[in-house]
């Protein structure tokens, strides 16, 4: 494993907290198809795909209400079997990510993940991609009632470590992710590999920005 090896002698945060969609798991082919195949069957058209990645890093309820108040909950229905049914499937990993978590082992730190997908099919991804034990799943949609950019995932799964958000650093491909790190009071780090745009990401002042994984381990590992 190049670059996190013995060589490794400390993580620079001992708290990483990772999300999920994008930035672990190459999931944004899998979210776009479960929008076409939902606004196609209950709308009849499909949305643009740059619209779709926008929301990317929330739950799906605020795309739908923007598009269709009045449907959400078939808009939903019609989603969530498609997306969790193939998740296993779609689901691959960004090459070089397992390189990064495995070094963050080796050094110590404590990992996890905070997203806005449901515990379900989050654990089958995390399955899928061999992480279940070295990324545990600490705060899923369904643990607590706002989302991000708010805070209270993050907050959750700081909780649950018994950690202060100043010994964290949450790492995700979204604005939302980088919101949320702040409104937590922990740095972050914005990804570009997944959904956001690299002059959005940076426009929402992350504490790093990194374009490669390999970029992403030198942030957070130190040799």
């Amino acid at each position: 494993m190049p670059g996190y090896s013995a060589e490794v002698t400390e993580a620079r945060w001992p708290i990483v907290l990772f999300d999920f969609d994008g930035t672990v798991a190459d999931t944004v082919d899998l979210i776009l198809a479960s929008h076409h195949h939902a606004t196609e069957a209950v709308l009849g058209y499909r949305l643009d795909e740059d619209l779709i990645k926008s929301y990317i890093g929330r739950p799906f309820g605020p795309l739908f209400a923007s598009i269709a108040p009045d449907k959400v909950d078939e808009l939903a229905a019609v989603y969530t079997p498609y997306n969790w049914g193939h998740i296993g499937e779609w689901v691959k990993p960004f090459p070089g990510m397992g390189d990064v978590i495995h070094g963050l082992t080796t050094a110590g730190a404590r990992t996890g993940i905070v997203t806005s997908r449901m515990r379900e099919p989050t654990e089958t991804g995390l399955e899928a991609l061999g992480l279940t034990h070295a990324l545990p799943l600490l705060a899923p949609a369904d643990v607590t009632e706002l989302h991000k950019p708010y805070p209270e995932p993050l907050l959750h799964a700081l909780d649950l470590l018994g950690a202060p958000a100043e010994q964290a650093v949450y790492v995700g491909d979204a604005v939302f992710d980088v919101q949320a790190a702040h409104a937590a009071g922990m740095a972050s780090i914005a990804v570009t590999w997944g959904a956001g745009t690299r002059d959005d990401l940076m426009a929402a002042n992350p504490t790093h920005l990194v374009d490669t994984p390999a970029e992403l381990g030198a942030v957070l590992l130190t040799v």
